[in-house]
């Protein structure tokens, strides 16, 4: 949609002066009232405060880069944010336009604007800077991570810890007085003005009111979350599926860290799950280090990598889960149909476009972005390129997709749901369906190659032609890693591993994305506070 034919209110509002001293709180992010460092600073500091969304139309129509089911979790997590205002006597003021027009007009109309600082990319980056140069603007770091210092890993798993331990961020409204303005701007005119159309199926209900409800149910299953995380039919009922909700701030980082450390569960599901949480914060650094995680190789020497075989017929055999490889193209499929993927899968999709295919990785990175509800940059841009041997370190990490049917699908329960064309299909023939018997084909209906695709890359070929390409520039790989900045923006975490986790190489299978002070019985009787 064209701003200017926007029926939605883009001037700024009638501000209202603040009185004696008032901050307005731009929410972006962390759209809850709890363990908000932001609100705990302007509550600390002045007499009144302004809770302020700003629906930005930079992040709707054609240009933005999510998906209609992505913006309504966003929409429902606004909504509830908004509740749990009115459960504090306040209320959420609305707007819609340029951040940077809208914050200045506050701005001259007498209000200080405190926001947080979020790790970020591309558009957000820009649009910060620009309000930091138009506004007065108090940017709040409260969430474990290290800025301002020329190598963030000094010290890091120190700070992060005393950060995820920490005493939450609390205020109240005694002696603070929490206004609003009169807007035109609703919730569902936006929805409505961007016809916002969800399409995709089981989808969770956004807001810290169901992200509490998923805390309580996902703690009293998750002494079976080990078992559940790498096979895709088991992940998507046997993870936390807190991963949107982290995302969006709906939760902090930090509420879940202790709510799980609090809750009497067994050792390792409990040491596996928090060294998720430590990895987003490992990967929420990394972009808070070097922004350009989400347009450029980390290793110089792999920038441009496969642009000699950009070939878009196979990204559009890739994205539309017609591979000829199963597991592939199931994934693909439940990631466009839902919006969710487990880790494993996510890694195997990302390496099979790059290695197998030898496709650009931001291609594929900016697709899982546009489709995924729990889209997280910091997440998604740094797993995509690690997975894709763009770091020049682990360039060797090639999934094979037919082993991943053998080990992850045995059954074919995933495979069959998301790729029906082979329901008839013998399961032991799903992980080649390519090497069926003509005779099973015949009796089963099912035809390769008309039915369901050849395979569009043979494996063993494909394997060996990467790993030949990869080792032509292995030496300059390694040689760019002695510049200390590139070798900071690779390095890893010294904590947040599990070591009896076969996993544990992959980061983080659950909160994918991942993704209290506060126990089991805060989330069943306190949804804003």
């Amino acid at each position: 949609m064209n701003p200017q034919e926007d029926p939605l209110e883009t001037k700024p509002p009638d501000v209202v002066p603040p009185g004696d001293d008032g901050c307005v709180v731009w929410h972006c992010r962390h759209l809850r009232t709890r363990d908000h460092p932001v609100l705990a600073y302007a509550a600390a500091e002045y007499a009144t405060l302004l809770p302020v969304f700003i629906f930005d139309p930079s992040f709707y129509g054609p240009e933005g880069l999510a998906c209609d089911a992505r913006i309504q979790f966003l929409h429902e997590s606004i909504a509830d944010l908004a509740d749990q205002y009115g459960d504090r006597d306040g209320a959420l003021t609305l707007c819609h336009g340029d951040p940077v027009q809208l914050l200045t007009a506050f701005a001259e109309a007498g209000w200080d604007i405190a926001t947080t600082a979020d790790p970020t990319g591309r558009y957000g980056l820009r649009r910060d800077n620009q309000v930091a140069e138009a506004c007065d603007v108090t940017f709040i770091d409260a969430d474990g991570l290290v800025r301002g210092v020329e190598n963030s890993r000094d010290g890091w798993s120190e700070q992060a810890e005393a950060w995820l331990t920490g005493a939450l961020c609390s205020w109240d409204t005694d002696g603070v007085t929490v206004q609003s303005l009169d807007t035109p701007v609703t919730i569902d005119r936006v929805g409505d003005a961007y016809a916002i159309t969800p399409d995709k199926r089981d989808v969770p209900a956004g807001g810290t009111t169901a992200a509490r409800k998923r805390v309580i149910e996902f703690l009293e299953q998750m002494n079976s979350y080990p078992a559940n995380i790498s096979a895709p039919a088991d992940a998507r009922t046997g993870t936390s599926q807190l991963s949107p909700y982290l995302r969006f701030g709906c939760l902090s980082v930090r509420e879940v860290y202790q709510a799980v450390t609090k809750h009497d569960g067994a050792d390792r599901a409990t040491e596996m799950f928090k060294s998720r949480l430590w990895w987003n914060r490992h990967y929420n650094q990394k972009l808070a280090d070097w922004a350009g995680w989400m347009d450029e190789a980390a290793n110089p020497v792999m920038e441009r990598f496969h642009d000699d075989t950009h070939d878009p017929t196979l990204v559009e055999a890739w994205k539309r889960g017609q591979t000829g490889y199963p597991m592939v193209d199931a994934s693909m499929r439940c990631l466009q149909a839902t919006g969710w993927l487990n880790f494993r899968m996510r890694a195997m999709c990302a390496s099979f476009l790059c290695d197998l295919l030898q496709q650009p990785w931001k291609i594929g990175a900016d697709w899982f972005y546009y489709h995924l509800i729990d889209a997280d940059p910091a997440i998604n841009y740094t797993q995509f390129q690690i997975q894709a041997g763009m770091d020049g370190t682990n360039m060797l990490r090639i999934y094979n997709p037919r082993k991943q049917v053998r080990d992850n699908d045995p059954d074919g329960e995933f495979i069959y749901r998301w790729v029906p064309e082979l329901q008839p299909l013998p399961v032991e023939y799903l992980d080649r369906p390519e090497k069926t018997p003509l005779y099973v084909q015949d009796n089963c209906d099912v035809t390769i190659g008309e039915t369901y695709p050849y395979p569009i890359v043979e494996y063993e070929a494909a394997r060996e032609a990467i790993v030949a390409k990869f080792e032509a520039v292995r030496e300059q790989a390694k040689r760019a890693l002695q510049n200390d900045a590139v070798a900071r923006r690779i390095s890893m975490s010294q904590r947040g591993r599990v070591e009896d986790d076969p996993d544990h190489e992959q980061a983080q299978d659950d909160t994918e994305a991942g993704s209290v002070q506060s126990s089991l019985s805060s989330f069943q009787n306190e949804r804003s506070r």
